[in-house]
């Protein structure tokens, strides 16, 4: 683990950061009731159509493991870690603080192939700052592991990009969350036809998260229909990772092999879907 550890400071030292503005209003944006999030991986091969880019440079992929601030798993860290590396990626890893609003931002600009992200996700609700009624949106945004302060991010990040997120079924804190909006208009750079995997609650609940992702480049989407728990998307992933880096199967075919052997989440019946369907 000493080897990502010292990757993950090295990709922070390098993210620029943004100026950040006192003294405006608090968005009107509530991230909520993500419960237990989890852990996205995401995998390809030359076998299986996912790997792009430059097949003479190594395969990249980045671990991004806001979870790890309430649910730590390293024993899920490690395994992933070893089966990437040993199917030829250079892996990332990024937990805790480390998973900033900076750090979102900047993820095209990597160019990795596979983005595994291991974060909690919410349903948005939009508030009306003069009435304080709140709407429920059918898309999702992401936690990060920033904890939320009186200083909001101004100019871009607001127009209900960035707000704040509360998982309200665990003591977790209060932290920044970005939303679609974020990914397509604040991001920057484009995905090279990566692979996103968000293995938290309700990223497939609709399409409008994971067409933020394939409008911004990606070519994959992969996530859960409802709500999930940590220890279920984990064991999940581990699976689908051996079918992807292993069997050679395609993203769709992983996918259902995984479903068949780990079954839909017990407590919430949730299943793992691909996005587009005939990725």
């Amino acid at each position: 683990m000493t080897r990502r550890r010292e990757k993950k400071r090295a990709r922070k030292d390098e993210l620029p950061r943004e100026k950040r503005s006192r003294g405006l209003r608090k968005l009107g944006i509530l991230l909520v009731s993500v419960v237990l999030l989890s852990v996205s991986l995401a995998a390809g091969l030359l076998l299986s159509g996912l790997v792009t880019g430059d097949s003479s440079g190594p395969k990249t992929a980045v671990i991004v493991d806001q979870l790890s601030l309430t649910f730590p798993n390293p024993a899920f860290a490690e395994t992933a870690t070893d089966m990437l590396e040993e199917a030829g990626y250079a892996v990332d890893y990024y937990s805790g603080e480390a998973v900033t609003v900076d750090l979102y931002r900047d993820l095209p600009k990597h160019d990795y192939e596979l983005i595994i992200l291991r974060v909690h996700s919410g349903i948005v609700r939009q508030v009306d700052p003069q009435s304080e009624e709140r709407t429920v949106m059918e898309y999702v945004g992401l936690f990060t592991g920033e904890p939320y302060s009186d200083a909001t991010y101004g100019g871009r990040e607001g127009a209900g990009r960035i707000g704040l997120a509360v998982a309200r079924d665990y003591h977790g804190g209060q932290y920044f969350g970005v939303t679609p909006y974020f990914i397509e208009f604040t991001m920057e750079g484009r995905f090279d036809k990566a692979t996103i995997i968000l293995m938290g609650c309700d990223g497939l609940r609709s399409d409008r998260t994971a067409e933020s992702f394939v409008e911004r480049g990606a070519e994959t989407f992969v996530s859960w229909d409802g709500k999930v728990s940590a220890s279920h998307t984990d064991a999940a992933t581990e699976r689908l990772l051996q079918h992807l880096l292993t069997d050679g199967l395609t993203m769709q075919e992983a996918v259902t092999e995984t479903m068949a052997e780990v079954g839909p989440d017990p407590e919430y019946d949730s299943t793992l879907l691909v996005y587009p369907s005939e990725a």
